[in-house]
């Protein structure tokens, strides 16, 4: 299997491209599935008043390299296949991934971010930062010459705007909560911004790589649905709704400039459709690869196939809200005794993947192999259902149409009819109708969908009013104590939140997904192992 990519991450920071939910081991646990990111070693800034991060970029670098990568210099166009179109350009009102996938880093960009060949966190609008001693202050230095698409001088003034936005009601996401523990933000001048917290906490700086941390024009919010102006490499330029969106590069970027003039991404339902996109040379780049049975049309041929890992764990989520079957602790523990996960994964996504029975990837320091927590045992899952007295109990499994889901759904169904459960299977398009009906409604007994942002293990099982339904006030004190104690602390409490939350039987961890991408012997740039939400179109280039 040809691999012809440099290795872009570090030990302990990967992730996925697809559909999941957001990151940060923040106790205000909401997030939304439907794309991608990863855990980094947090780096740049340690405790202490002088303590800083982030180097300085080289402002204005316009050259191309000898290797052809990044620093611009093509006229091309690089054409990229993917799934989940995103619903709108707006990631402050409208969940899901796909949006971050396409728009931040390559539009709008952080205060910092993470570096794809360190995995540490490093200086991106913000050239280096100061933490201070009892962590609860952050100062900035921004980059100078730095300015939006539309030419407007970005300042200190924006970064003030961009997050006050996120605590006010004009972002709606519930992403937003990451930021919660800022209690003010302040620009001293016009080159820096300080971020004075209510208690120290792990996780902001992270979260300011993620979407919350996009930096926005303060004189153009007002149309974020249908245009996106920010500082990035990229500006938007075209989106034709069910098939393309359409970027070029900003010539005016205070960074290197990217190797390719434009970028168009198409978007597939089916993952036959993808495959057969690039077997034909209508694209450059399968940025997911949705059919992996498939692969092997692919090898021997004059492609690179890129396998690496993920952050992207398949949930088989449960409702637990009164009322509802899965209710009953024993009914969830059947579920999990009752899925096979190696047949599962072997049959449904070709046996690619990695089985670890938790919400944490072994990318995350604080992972531990759960897979022996339950482990396949068909016929203590039907005791269970038989001492509850719910043979034949009606379960509605209602999955996304997205590849994965649909592929293992089936799988699931028959796995648990095989147990004792009556499941109906509905797919919901999307992202609009799964939205609305899964994840805001409630409307399900069952769901699978990847959750694929980094350390996104509080967000999605802190909070009873999330789709998942947990947030006990147990495990709400866990989150607590990792975030604001020391890292020492961070990691044995949120092991002991995994070891919860999968003993609860919270929900079932079917796998892990891998990073599958299939591309043109010649392209250069592409993750092996995906570890933002983002996909990282500047670093694309062509040998």
């Amino acid at each position: 299997m040809s691999t012809k990519t440099r290795a872009l991450v570090a030990a302990l920071a990967t992730a996925t491209l697809l559909a999941g939910c957001n990151a940060g081991a923040s106790t205000s646990p909401e997030q939304t599935p439907a794309g991608g990111g990863s855990t980094p070693a947090e780096g740049g800034g340690t405790d202490g008043d002088d303590a800083t991060g982030g180097t300085d970029g080289d402002d204005g670098a316009d050259e191309t390299g000898d290797d052809g990568t990044a620093g611009g210099g093509s006229d091309e166009t690089v054409r990229i296949g993917l799934v989940a179109e995103p619903a709108s350009l707006d990631f402050t009102t409208t969940d899901g991934a796909a949006i971050p996938q396409v728009l931040l880093d390559n539009i709008y960009e952080t205060l910092v971010t993470v570096d794809v060949e360190s995995g540490e966190i490093v200086g991106a609008l913000a050239q280096d930062w100061e933490i201070s001693e009892d962590r609860t202050e952050y100062t900035f230095t921004l980059k100078d010459g730095v300015t939006f698409s539309n030419g407007a001088e970005f300042t200190a003034e924006d970064v003030k705007f961009s997050l006050e936005r996120v605590l006010s009601d004009d972002w709606t996401v519930s992403l937003k909560s990451q930021l919660a523990v800022i209690d003010s933000v302040e620009a001293t001048d016009d080159h820096t911004v300080v971020l004075t917290l209510s208690e120290p906490n792990n996780a902001l700086l992270y979260a300011l790589t993620t979407r919350v941390g996009a930096m926005f024009d303060s004189e153009h919010v007002d149309n974020l649905a249908e245009e996106a102006i920010g500082t990035g490499p990229y500006v938007f330029t075209n989106w034709q709704r069910g098939s393309s969106i359409s970027l070029e590069r900003n010539e005016d970027y205070h960074g290197d400039a990217p190797y390719f003039q434009g970028v168009e991404i198409s978007y597939f339902r089916d993952a036959n459709a993808l495959n057969n996109a690039m077997l034909t040379d209508q694209i450059d780049v399968v940025g997911t690869v949705q059919a992996p049975e498939a692969l092997g049309e692919f090898e021997g041929g004059d492609y690179q196939i890129i396998e690496g890992t993920t952050n992207g764990e398949v949930v088989l989520s449960m409702n637990q809200e009164e009322g509802n079957p899965l209710a009953d602790k024993a009914l969830r523990e059947a579920v999990r005794y009752a899925v096979d996960n190696q047949t599962l994964m072997d049959t449904c996504w070709a046996g690619r993947g990695t089985l670890i029975g938790s919400m944490v990837p072994p990318t995350d320091p604080w992972y531990e192999d759960r897979t022996g927590d339950y482990e396949f045992d068909l016929d203590h899952a039907k005791e269970l259902i038989a001492e509850a007295g719910a043979e034949g109990q009606a379960l509605r499994l209602r999955i996304p149409t997205l590849p994965y889901a649909v592929a293992c759904g089936t799988v699931v169904e028959s796995m648990l009819e095989e147990a004792g459960f009556d499941v109906t299977v509905d797919e919901l398009e999307f992202p609009s109708a799964w939205l609305e009906t899964v994840f805001t409604n409630k409307d399900f007994d069952m769901s699978i969908v990847a959750h694929v942002e980094p350390r996104d293990m509080a967000n999605v099982f802190g909070n009873p009013d999330y789709y998942t339904t947990y947030g006990t006030e147990e495990i709400q004190a866990l989150f607590e104590e990792a975030n604001t104690g020391s890292e020492d602390e961070q990691v044995e409490k949120m092991q002991e939140a995994a070891a919860l939350i999968s003993e609860d039987a919270a929900a079932e961890f079917l796998f892990l997904l891998p990073n599958l991408m299939v591309a043109d012997p010649d392209i250069t740039g592409l993750p092996e192992n995906a570890i933002k939400e983002s996909f990282p179109l500047a670093d694309l280039a062509r040998n």
